[in-house]
């Protein structure tokens, strides 16, 4: 195989609880040709068995180990950084199956660590006790920084409002593993195996996804079925090699060619338009 696909879900594959045109074609022409990949969310609440049954209930026939989610990059890189470190933890049962799976222990008195993910029963008090370790001494890591989170029901306060009410409140900032960090894009790479240059990023977001690639140097593809319209992309300093209106506008030759060698398994595809 000449390479692999790194897949944001909301905006590429779905949207709400609707499968976007195409998306199943896409990711069962993957499954059928041995592509490695991965879908990738910076969401932290599930688990990546969770976050599988939700795609097969979708009906894309998929495995958990597809699912890479930003609390298994946070959980692996605080293993690496703290072997059998100690976590007060900010979040729900995603982020914390996650440090329990690396080793790490959930604690509510002087942990090495605040980890801080999505949490739909924040509370105050919840945030007071973060900030106190965290003057005293614990480091402050966020699952990701983004501000908001789309629901059924609209925007929702994302880990990244949260995170903010720590950092201003304590003087401290976080570190931050989800996407754009490059941290968590390697280590999916090193998950289904391959450099990041054999690697192709496939998002909707300019700022998590195609900047993440960007720094990471993946090569990257833009869809146009989420957050990012194409009059905004003269904003950025960087741009995805590939714009494609949407997951179902992208054919396997054009990311073939982004591997860098020519290789076809699947029909003629509909044109491509270059960044």
């Amino acid at each position: 195989m000449n390479g692999g696909l790194l897949l944001d879900m909301d905006g590429v594959i779905y949207r709400g609880s609707e499968l976007i045109e195409g998306a199943a074609v896409f990711v069962r022409t993957l499954i059928e040709h041995d592509v490695p990949f991965r879908f990738l969310t910076n969401n932290s609440q599930r688990t990546r068995r969770d976050v599988a049954t939700k795609l097969r209930r979708l009906g894309l026939p998929v495995e958990d180990h597809h699912i890479y989610t930003c609390s298994m990059a946070t959980a692996r890189f605080l293993s690496r950084q703290t072997p059998g470190g100690t976590a007060y933890c900010i979040g729900e049962g995603g982020l914390m199956t996650a440090l329990h799976h690396n080793g790490f222990s959930i604690v509510d008195k002087d942990p090495d660590y605040v980890v801080v993910g999505e949490g739909r029963t924040l509370s105050f008090e919840q945030i007071e006790t973060a900030l106190r370790m965290i003057l005293a001494g614990a480091r402050l890591v966020a699952t990701n920084l983004d501000p908001n989170c789309p629901t059924d029901k609209g925007m929702r306060p994302g880990c990244g409002a949260t995170v903010a009410m720590l950092e201003t409140a304590s003087g401290v900032k976080a570190f931050s593993v989800g996407k754009p960090s490059p941290w968590m894009l390697s280590d999916a790479c090193s998950d289904i195996g391959l450099p990041p240059e054999r690697v192709v990023m496939v998002g909707d977001t300019m700022t998590t996804d195609i900047l993440g690639a960007v720094q990471l140097g993946l090569h990257s593809v833009l869809v146009l079925t989420g957050s990012t319209r194409p009059e905004d992309l003269g904003q950025y300093a960087y741009k995805p090699d590939l714009i494609v209106d949407s997951i179902g506008h992208l054919d396997f030759e054009s990311v073939a060619a982004l591997w860098g060698k020519g290789m076809r398994i699947s029909p003629e595809p509909e044109t491509v338009e270059a960044a």
